[in-house]
Protein backbone atom coordinates (compact mmCIF):
# COMPACT_ATOMS: atom_id res chain seq x y z
CA UNK A 1 0.00 0.00 0.00
CA UNK A 2 1.31 3.50 -0.93
CA UNK A 3 1.67 6.46 1.69
CA UNK A 4 -0.71 8.09 -0.06
CA UNK A 5 -3.71 4.97 0.79
CA UNK A 6 -2.53 4.46 4.26
CA UNK A 7 -2.80 8.06 4.93
CA UNK A 8 -6.24 8.43 3.18
CA UNK A 9 -7.47 5.29 5.20
CA UNK A 10 -10.95 3.72 4.03
CA UNK A 11 -12.18 7.00 2.71
CA UNK A 12 -14.29 7.87 -0.76
CA UNK A 13 -11.16 9.61 -1.49
CA UNK A 14 -9.69 6.27 -1.46
CA UNK A 15 -11.77 4.90 -3.48
CA UNK A 16 -11.59 7.63 -6.25
CA UNK A 17 -7.58 7.72 -5.79
CA UNK A 18 -7.82 3.77 -6.69
CA UNK A 19 -9.66 4.22 -9.67
CA UNK A 20 -7.76 6.71 -11.16
CA UNK A 21 -5.32 5.10 -10.40
CA UNK A 22 -6.71 2.14 -12.88
CA UNK A 23 -7.56 4.70 -15.53
CA UNK A 24 -4.14 5.65 -15.10
CA UNK A 25 -2.27 2.37 -15.62
CA UNK A 26 -5.08 1.57 -18.54
CA UNK A 27 -4.13 4.50 -20.53
CA UNK A 28 0.04 3.56 -19.49
CA UNK A 29 -0.70 0.35 -21.28
CA UNK A 30 -2.26 1.58 -24.45
CA UNK A 31 0.08 4.24 -24.73
CA UNK A 32 2.81 1.48 -24.73
CA UNK A 33 1.03 -0.68 -27.16
CA UNK A 34 0.12 2.68 -29.36
CA UNK A 35 4.06 3.24 -29.50
CA UNK A 36 5.20 -0.64 -30.23
CA UNK A 37 2.51 -0.33 -33.47
CA UNK A 38 4.38 3.56 -34.38
CA UNK A 39 7.49 1.40 -34.15
CA UNK A 40 6.44 -1.01 -36.43
CA UNK A 41 5.49 1.19 -38.86
CA UNK A 42 8.70 3.13 -38.60
CA UNK A 43 10.94 0.17 -38.78
CA UNK A 44 8.97 -0.25 -41.92
CA UNK A 45 9.70 2.82 -43.48
CA UNK A 46 13.51 2.50 -42.87
CA UNK A 47 13.57 -0.32 -44.97
CA UNK A 48 11.91 1.32 -47.40
CA UNK A 49 14.03 4.43 -47.48
CA UNK A 50 17.20 1.90 -46.98
CA UNK A 51 16.29 -0.17 -50.18
CA UNK A 52 15.73 3.16 -52.48
CA UNK A 53 19.10 4.76 -50.86
CA UNK A 54 16.64 7.46 -49.33
CA UNK A 55 18.55 9.54 -46.17
CA UNK A 56 17.01 8.34 -42.52
CA UNK A 57 15.92 12.07 -41.75
CA UNK A 58 13.62 13.78 -43.62
CA UNK A 59 14.02 17.29 -41.87
CA UNK A 60 11.05 18.72 -43.81
CA UNK A 61 8.79 16.30 -42.71
CA UNK A 62 9.55 16.38 -39.69
CA UNK A 63 9.04 20.28 -39.25
CA UNK A 64 5.91 19.74 -40.51
CA UNK A 65 4.87 17.26 -38.08
CA UNK A 66 6.16 19.22 -35.49
CA UNK A 67 3.35 22.33 -36.40
CA UNK A 68 0.91 19.65 -36.53
CA UNK A 69 1.51 18.16 -33.18
CA UNK A 70 1.61 21.34 -31.61
CA UNK A 71 -1.42 22.16 -32.88
CA UNK A 72 -3.05 19.63 -31.79
CA UNK A 73 -1.62 19.57 -28.45
CA UNK A 74 -2.83 23.00 -28.01
CA UNK A 75 -6.15 21.99 -29.29
CA UNK A 76 -6.27 19.12 -26.56
CA UNK A 77 -5.12 21.26 -23.51
CA UNK A 78 -1.82 19.79 -23.42
CA UNK A 79 0.99 22.12 -23.77
CA UNK A 80 2.64 22.55 -26.80
CA UNK A 81 6.29 22.86 -25.86
CA UNK A 82 5.60 19.19 -24.23
CA UNK A 83 4.28 17.60 -27.07
CA UNK A 84 7.41 19.12 -28.95
CA UNK A 85 9.67 17.60 -26.89
CA UNK A 86 7.92 14.04 -26.69
CA UNK A 87 8.07 13.83 -30.82
CA UNK A 88 11.42 15.28 -30.76
CA UNK A 89 12.20 12.04 -28.46
CA UNK A 90 10.43 9.66 -30.63
CA UNK A 91 11.83 10.64 -34.35
CA UNK A 92 15.54 10.89 -32.51
CA UNK A 93 15.01 7.01 -32.02
CA UNK A 94 13.26 6.87 -35.20
CA UNK A 95 16.31 8.14 -37.07
CA UNK A 96 18.44 6.17 -35.06
CA UNK A 97 16.90 3.03 -36.10
CA UNK A 98 16.46 4.24 -39.90
CA UNK A 99 20.42 4.72 -39.93
CA UNK A 100 20.94 1.12 -38.33
CA UNK A 101 18.84 -0.31 -40.82
CA UNK A 102 20.95 1.90 -44.05
CA UNK A 103 23.85 0.51 -42.28
CA UNK A 104 22.49 -3.26 -42.21
CA UNK A 105 21.41 -2.54 -45.88
CA UNK A 106 25.12 -1.19 -46.65
CA UNK A 107 23.75 2.30 -47.75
Amino acid sequence: MSEAETKLGESPALSELKALRASIDNIDAALVHMLAERFKCTQKVGVLKATNDLPPADPAREKIQIERLRQLAGDANLDPDFAEKFLNFIVKEVIRHHEAIAAEAGN
